[in-house]
Parts: structure tokens; sequence; C-alpha cells
């Protein structure tokens, strides 16, 4: 079994400053029952079940739970299920041994033991393959399991969250969840409503985003119109509160002219008007670094042709520094037109001149 780099897909990490409650739970009706339950069950150390489409706010309200726990002096480690193949995933959960395989040149913990008196995250938990779904299984049930290639047991104190956005009920039935385990991570369930259910949020929600973004790039954008406002408010969203902040990112990226919605990309209709102005804020996910690189390449991308490949025309355009620019560039893997017609890359790889 050959190691691998799986940082940017298995995470272990300190937990992230979660929004005020006010933002992410906001007023409404449903969100307030989600809030009224998560608050009742917090600090506990029974395991949650997060269910909702995707980018609903799974992680945000998980890491909410985490940070109003017991466990909110340890680590939050979250795991995405669905990212790794499952004997890489058995590895980085459970850790191994030096020797246990080829390329085990020393010993590794694993996921679960650095959520040591904190929380384990296990997103994305229906696609986990089904040979580790019973070895999570013997974890769950008395907290002990052992590394690849060692034969002693281990024991670990860890809350457990699960998130998917499927039903695991028809998995279950379908034989591709096991119903033991299904029952073992089902004893509290938290499902989070889309945004097309709190429309009202969506103003606040926009705003939110805005300075957040502002912060992130080093940039100021405009505050919203109200015909743009009432036009986000009016959209789907299939892709939930997770698309409205990729939207509100390219607005603080290239301004009002930036088509937040991309209707020719994903073919929305208007979803009806606006009906309610209750305040109310609706639950974050924390956008995926990956998704914020690939955006911000798209729009380096564009600007970089509108001002026919110069560098210090589209630092200007963009309203950040030309060594910025140069960064970027080089980070988004956008190559100089040398480098570019040298290696043979017309037409898959743009270039770049001053």
């Amino acid at each position: 079994m050959p190691i691998e780099n799986t940082n940017k897909s298995v995470q272990s990490e300190k937990l992230n400053p979660t929004p005020p409650d006010q933002v992410l739970f906001g007023g409404s009706k449903a969100m307030a029952e989600v809030r009224l339950r998560a608050q009742k069950i917090c600090r506990t150390n029974i395991p949650i079940l997060l269910c909702g489409e995707g980018g609903t706010g799974k992680e945000a309200l998980a890491r909410w739970v985490h940070t109003n726990s017991e466990q909110a002096g340890g680590e939050f480690v979250k795991v995405n299920c669905a990212a790794i193949p499952g004997p890489l995933l058995e590895s980085e959960l459970f850790g191994y041994e030096k020797g246990a395989f080829t390329g085990a040149n020393q010993s590794k913990p694993g996921r679960v033991e650095l959520a040591e008196r904190g929380t384990l995250f296990l997103d994305e938990i229906a696609d986990l393959d089904l040979n580790l779904q019973s070895k999570l299984l013997h974890f769950l049930q008395d907290g002990t399991y052992s590394r690849i290639g060692d034969c002693m047991e281990r024991k670990v104190d860890a809350r457990v969250l699960c998130a998917t956005n499927k039903d695991l009920e028809q998995e279950t039935a379908a034989g591709r969840f096991r119903e033991d385990l299904f029952y073992r991570i089902h004893v509290f369930r938290l499902k989070l409503p889309p945004l097309r259910e709190r429309r009202e949020d969506i103003p606040y929600l926009a705003e939110f985003f805005r300075l957040h973004f502002q912060k992130q790039f080093a940039m100021t954008a405009e505050p919203f119109p109200p015909e743009m406002l009432e036009y986000l408010q009016n959209l789907n969203w299939n892709g939930n509160v997770r698309e409205l902040s990729n939207g509100i990112a390219r607005y603080v990226l290239i301004g009002p002219e930036a088509v937040l919605a991309e209707e020719e990309s994903h073919k929305r209709s208007p979803a009806g008007k606006y009906r309610s102005m209750n305040g109310e804020i609706v639950p974050l996910k924390r956008v995926a670094k990956d998704a914020i690189k690939e955006m911000e390449r798209n729009v380096i991308l564009e600007a970089l042709r509108a001002n026919q490949w110069n560098r210090r025309k589209t630092a200007l355009t963009l309203k950040i520094s030309y060594r910025a620019l140069i960064y970027k560039i080089r980070d988004a893997g956008l190559v100089s037109r040398r480098t570019a017609g040298s290696a043979g890359l017309r037409g898959t790889t743009q270039s770049v001149s001053h």
C-alpha cells in the first residue's frame, strides 16, 4: 500500500472561529428548531448525524457543536470519507505501524488519535467503504481500535459527528450502508433546510460574505444595491450557501459586472418572489480552499484576456499589486508565454505577458 499525501482530502486542523450565533442560525422557524435541538445535545457525548443538501452548512454546525461542547478544548478533526479510497482512508483514520506495508518507514497516528478529547467529524459518511464501516462500528461501540500492522488495542475518548447529503435509510435498504452502523450514528439527527426555504436570510448572508471576502482578498466591494439583493433572493441556489458564497466572492473580485448566478452555466430560473423580511441568517459552511482557488484562477484568467495578457494592466483592473498578481498567476498554474510555447501547451494553458 503506497503512502500518499492526503492533506487536501483528510484534514486535521484547529477549529476556526465560528460565525456569531445570529449569523449561523438566524431567526427563521426552521433554523430556530435546529438551534433548539443543537443546544439540548451539544454538551452530551452522543453521536449526531447532520443531514441536508450539499452546501447547507453541515460542517459549520458541526464546528458550532464542538465549540459549545465539553470537547471544545480538544481538536476538531475533519475527515472526508468520499475523497479517499478505502484502504488509504483506513490508514489515515486509524494509523499504522512501521513496516505495516511497503513505504511505511515510520509509525503514524491516525485521525482518530488526533481527536482525543476532541471531536471527530466524518463528512460524507454514506460514502464510507463497506469494509471500513465494520471497523468504524467497532470503534464507536467501545472507543477502541488498532493501527494497521499492530495487534495492540488503543482507546480514544472522542465525540463523533457524522454528516451526509444522502438518504441513509435508502442506502441501508440498498445494502450500501450497514444497518447496525446506521443506528449507532443515528442517535440524534439534525437536518438543515436548503437556502431556497429561507430566502429572507439571503441579504444578510450576502453581506456577511461580502465583508469576509473583502478581508480575504484585501479588496473593497461596493454594498449591494436593492435590485441585486432582490435578484439574489429570487434564484433557486441549488448549491445552497456554498454557491451563494462563490457568487459573492466573484462580486468582490470583479465588481457589480460579475454574473453572480452564472445563469448560462447553471440555467437556473427565478424561484418565486421574495416573501418575508424576518432578518434571518442561515448557517454557514466554511468555503473550501480548493473551490476558492479555482474561482480566483478563473477571474484572473478572464481579466488577463480582457487586458490582452498584460499583467500590469490586469493588476490595476483587479485592484491588487503587481507582485500579488504574479504570485497568484504562479499559484494558479498560468505559465508564461515562452514556457507555454516551448512546452507545446497552446490550447491547454493560457500564456501571460507583461
